[in-house]
């Protein structure tokens, strides 16, 4: 089996087989990237749906043939409102079409894309500054996110009941933001959609991230559970960084994890009182240790992060992958 990442020609096309096969949930766990990944390293989750698309960034629909699908998250500061939904191709890639991403991208070519897509689509929620030039804020995250970071999918099936009932759940609900980082974040918010369909697939942890929910535990509660259900189809695959001159994404960690390998925030504690790093320390590797599926997450720190973490999730859980081949990966 190839074990590669995934070039952007082949990635409707992986999803449009998923999407005729067996519609699905896919859990999105994206690695962070600039300051703010640097200074908080837990990544980004998403939600994608093969069977939902999106009547508008607020309101959902059930897909047309040809349809790709649609990303829902939770984000912080964007016109007021708790979730958004963009079409999977442009939340990937800033364009409507495969055809027009770039091989090599740079952060002038990500800014053009992002900012012709937006006055395309996105003048309801970021509108034109006063002076019809470019808006500040946070809209930028809601297109073209694979010229940031990697990206790792791990999906189940859905049935249309599901979805119908989903949709009916968010368009019926006032959608207002409420946005915490600690306690209503974006991991939050996909542990509730995928929740929604799987009940209990997806929990906090107390000793890896103090009860807050992360989008490491996330993924790592998914693929646990998919072990658990032997009749549950599952499966996963990696879609590459978009290769240019931005910045390369870092490593996803836990809330414990992040503060025990981070010298400037380990060091002064250790210092001050060593009792309570050491109390983390036992309870971070002694839950790792006892759980095996925490294996699988601890690759993602390897230089060959695509490769490791499907094979783990082969070797660990038995999950069969469907990953393509592009030779550009990372």
């Amino acid at each position: 089996m190839l074990k590669r990442t995934i070039a952007p020609i082949l990635v409707l096309m992986l999803f449009a087989a998923l999407r005729t096969a067996n519609a699905g949930v896919a859990l999105l766990l994206e690695e962070p990237f600039g300051t703010f990944g640097h200074m908080n390293p837990t990544g980004h989750a998403a939600v994608y749906l093969s069977r939902v698309c999106a009547a508008s960034p607020i309101r959902l629909r059930a897909c047309r043939s040809g349809e790709a699908g649609v990303v829902i998250s939770r984000y912080h500061h964007i016109d007021g409102y708790d979730w958004i939904a963009i079409p999977l191709i442009p939340y990937l890639y800033a364009v409507d079409r495969l055809g027009e991403v770039p091989q090599y991208a740079t952060a002038e070519t990500v800014a053009a894309l992002r900012d012709s897509y937006r006055r395309n689509h996105l003048l309801e929620i970021a509108p034109d500054g006063p002076d019809g030039s470019l808006p500040g804020g946070e809209w930028t995250q809601l297109i073209g996110s694979a010229y940031d970071r990697t990206i790792y999918s791990f999906e189940m099936e859905t049935t249309a009941e599901q979805d119908a009932r989903l949709m009916k759940k968010l368009n019926s609900h006032k959608n207002k933001s409420h946005f915490n980082l600690f306690f209503h974040n974006c991991a939050d918010f996909s542990r509730t959609i995928v929740n929604s369909y799987y009940p209990h697939a997806i929990h906090r942890s107390f000793f890896a991230d103090l009860s807050l929910t992360t989008p490491k535990q996330d993924a790592e509660s998914l693929v646990g559970y998919s072990a658990r259900k032997s009749d549950l189809l599952f499966s996963s695959f990696v879609i590459a960084q978009v290769p240019g001159t931005l910045p390369r994404s870092k490593p996803i960690r836990g809330v414990v994890e992040s503060f025990l390998k981070s010298k400037k925030y380990a060091l002064p504690v250790a210092l001050l009182h060593p009792f309570v790093i050491g109390g983390l320390e036992v309870a971070y590797w002694t839950t790792s240790h006892c759980d095996p599926h925490r294996h699988f997450t601890s690759n993602l720190e390897r230089e060959s992060q695509p490769a490791a973490i499907v094979t783990d999730l082969e070797t660990i859980h038995g999950t069969d992958s469907v990953l393509a081949d592009s030779g550009g990966g990372q």
